[in-house]
C-alpha cells in the first residue's frame, strides 16, 4: 500500500502574497493612528517588529507542526495572521479581530475549502488561550507554543537588553533583565505540551543560561546587583 501524499492547500506564491498583505496591514495600522499608536517607542510595538515576530512564529509553528503531525498549511497560515490585528485592536480583542481578517482574506483570495478557512480562523482566534493546551486542536496548540517560544532564548534576551536602553538602565542591570528571560523560559517550558516545543524551549533556555554565565564572568559586581534586586 502506497503512502498518500496530501496536496498543499496553499502554494508558495499564495503564501508570499499573504505575507505581503500582512506586512502592509500592520504598517497601515500604525500609519492610520494620529499619535503613532500605543507605546510605539518600544520596538516590539512597531509594525516592523510585529512582522518579524510573525515570521519567527511561522517558522517555529511549522517546525512543531511537522514534527507533531499537525496540518502544516493550517498552522503556517494561522501563524501568519495571528497578530495581524495586534496594532489596531485592544489586547483582549486582537485574536478575534485577527480571525475575522484571516477569514475575510481567505474567502476573497482563492478557492480554499471551507473546512480549511474554519480551521485557520479557529487557530487564530484561540492563539491567546491561557488554559491547558490539551483543550485546543493540535493546530492551535502548535501556534500557541510557537508564539510562547519566540520570546524565549536569544531573541528574548535581545528584547530585554533593548528595553534597558528605553528605561535608562545601565549595564549593571543586565543580570536582572536576563533573569527575567530565564523565568519566562521556565514558564514556557512548563506550559508547552508537545515534545517538539519542549525540546525547543530547553535548547533556548540553555543558550540564555550560557549568556548569563558570560555576563557574570565579565561584569564585576553583577551578581551582587542581581541579589539586591531580588531582595527588594
Amino acid at each position: 500500500m502506497g503512502v498518500e501524499i496530501k496536496e498543499s492547500a496553499v502554494s508558495d506564491e499564495e503564501f508570499e502574497e499573504m505575507k505581503r498583505f500582512v506586512s502592509d496591514y500592520l504598517a497601515a495600522s500604525v500609519e492610520n493612528e494620529r499619535d503613532g499608536g500605543r507605546m510605539r517607542w518600544y520596538p516590539w510595538h512597531s509594525a516592523e517588529y510585529r512582522f518579524n515576530h510573525t515570521l519567527n512564529v511561522v517558522d517555529l509553528a511549522t517546525e512543531i507542526a511537522h514534527r507533531e503531525g499537525a496540518d502544516i498549511d493550517v498552522v503556517r497560515v494561522a501563524a501568519l495572521f495571528h497578530d495581524i490585528a495586534k496594532l489596531e485592536a485592544e489586547q483582549e480583542r486582537h485574536a478575534d479581530e485577527g480571525a475575522r481578517v484571516a477569514r475575510e482574506y481567505l474567502a476573497t483570495h482563492g478557492e480554499y475549502p471551507q473546512s480549511f478557512v474554519d480551521q485557520v480562523a479557529q487557530s487564530v482566534r484561540e492563539h491567546s488561550y491561557q488554559g491547558p493546551l490539551e483543550d485546543v486542536p493540535l493546530e492551535a496548540q502548535c501556534l500557541i507554543e510557537a508564539d510562547i517560544l519566540d520570546k524565549v532564548g536569544a531573541n528574548g534576551a535581545v528584547l530585554m537588553l533593548l528595553r534597558m536602553g528605553y528605561e535608562s538602565r545601565t549595564h549593571m542591570d543586565a543580570g536582572e533583565m536576563v533573569d527575567r528571560v530565564l523565568d519566562r523560559g521556565r514558564d514556557a517550558a512548563g506550559r508547552v505540551e508537545s515534545d517538539a516545543a519542549e525540546g525547543i524551549a530547553h535548547q533556548r533556555l540553555k543558550r540564555v543560561k550560557w549568556f548569563r554565565e558570560w555576563l557574570e564572568a565579565e561584569i564585576p559586581g553583577l551578581d551582587e546587583r542581581s541579589d539586591e534586586s531580588d531582595a527588594t
